[in-house]
């Protein structure tokens, strides 16, 4: 595992190194480019006859859990670091919006796309249960925070877009894995299920989670509160996001949604009352670290990811259909609630074309897709996922910029906003 661990950090390093000198890609889209580009390079080396890299790539990558390598590693720590630099006086003043998108627009976006997925499906004879649709439906639905995150801001999108949609993406992403558990677990075991015991088991999921997050948060600040030590202050932060996620696995509420929660308290409260100057510095400092390296690992790792799916030119039929289905249904969810909301809530222009493009979808629905069991369903599902997501971070990803300058003419970054939608 060590050498694995040694050799992927070697070729992250390497394509981050590349990218830099050569590509000038933002980092996380630059190495995922040239990892995909190595992948399409080894296959093609494939068909020639040159076999021993690609066997020696495919059992390489073969020995990751990629699901159990994002899910129960990187997650907490990309969430946290995220969550960490995320002014909670802004997000209250897009509370409402934000909590419809990352609520009520997740599962209405789940059943939308899963019945979408469902008829394609079966237009183009791929046989996949209605139930795994709505799965399909509600691993692709969140958008991605650890593709978002980096992006936007690379983007240079204005303060109020940007806390907007960061927002939306840190909490529809623990809601987003609530909804998957609770559909793929249904349709894996083929028992029934009932509105009120999804209610349930929801609100004691996320309900726990947000309730989890708030208590080892302020577990986390009172410690720091009590010293002034940057070392010892690092370490409770770093121990918060590890045992802390470790802990919502073990009692079963949402570990994605209790880092999001204590991101935000230790971020605001924790370094506006329990820091100095100087932790303050390494605290940042730390975590940007944290942040900006499993960024790098997470994209190159998804590049390789080509080398071990199976590909079918019938899924490119379904997955091309399902993009533009995809950004209608965010366009749909964002938009009415923007307009129902205009009266009471200032938005600047542009901001419903900036929310639905810049709402990319990354490693964690690759990493759902890749978590469900072996069935006759799981491949199409796969597949389609990895088309879609390389779509949004490739596509989206690169061009959000240029909506974003377009839109906001003079690279204004002010918060100042106009009653557009």
């Amino acid at each position: 595992m060590l050498n694995i661990a040694a050799l992927f950090i070697t070729v992250t390093a390497l394509f981050s190194w590349f990218n830099y000198r050569f590509i000038r890609l933002p980092a996380t889209i630059g190495v995922m480019v040239i990892a995909l580009v190595m992948s399409l390079a080894l296959i093609a080396l494939d068909h020639l006859g040159f076999t021993l890299v690609t066997d020696l790539t495919e059992q390489w990558l073969g020995s990751i859990n990629f699901n159990a390598l994002l899910m129960d590693g990187m997650l907490s720590f990309l969430l946290f670091a995220g969550a960490l630099h995320v002014d909670i006086n802004k997000l209250k003043r897009y509370r409402y919006s934000i909590g419809f998108l990352a609520s009520v627009g997740v599962v209405v976006s789940t059943l939308a796309i899963g019945s979408a997925a469902w008829w394609l499906f079966a237009t183009f004879s791929i046989h996949v249960p209605y139930l795994y649709c709505l799965v399909f439906g509600a691993l692709i639905s969140p958008t991605d925070p650890i593709a978002v995150l980096g992006i936007m801001q690379n983007a240079g999108a204005p303060e109020d877009m940007e806390t907007k949609i960061v927002g939306e993406s840190l909490f529809n992403d623990g809601v987003a894995v609530v909804v998957f558990t609770l559909l793929a677990a249904a349709a894996t075991s083929g028992a029934q299920l009932t509105a009120t015991h999804s209610l349930i088991l929801f609100a004691e999921e996320a309900g726990g989670g947000l309730l989890l997050g708030f208590v080892m948060g302020y577990i986390a600040y009172q410690m720091m509160k009590s010293i002034d030590q940057y070392q010892v202050e690092v370490l409770i932060s770093l121990a918060l996001v590890l045992g802390g996620y470790a802990l919502a696995t073990w009692i079963e509420v949402s570990g994605p949604i209790a880092m999001v929660i204590a991101g935000l308290f230790i971020g605001n409260r924790g370094r506006e009352h329990a820091m100095s100057d100087n932790t303050r510095r390494y605290v940042d400092g730390f975590w940007e670290l944290i942040d900006e390296i499993l960024n790098a690992v997470l994209f190159v790792l998804i590049g390789l990811e080509l080398l071990l799916i199976p590909f079918e030119w019938g899924y490119l039929m379904v997955a091309a259909p399902l993009v533009v289905i995809i950004l209608a249904v965010r366009l749909t969810t964002i938009g009415l609630p923007l307009m129902a909301m205009r009266h009471w809530v200032d938005y600047r222009r542009g901001t419903t074309r900036v929310l639905t493009w810049g709402g990319l979808r990354g490693g964690i629905s690759v990493a759902l897709a890749l978590g469900l069991p072996d069935s006759d369903y799981r491949e199409p599902i796969v597949m389609i996922t990895y088309i879609i997501v390389l779509f949004s971070i490739l596509v989206q990803g690169l061009t959000i910029g240029k909506l974003v300058a377009h839109v906001v003419p003079g690279g204004d970054r002010s918060s100042d906003t106009t009653k557009h939608h």
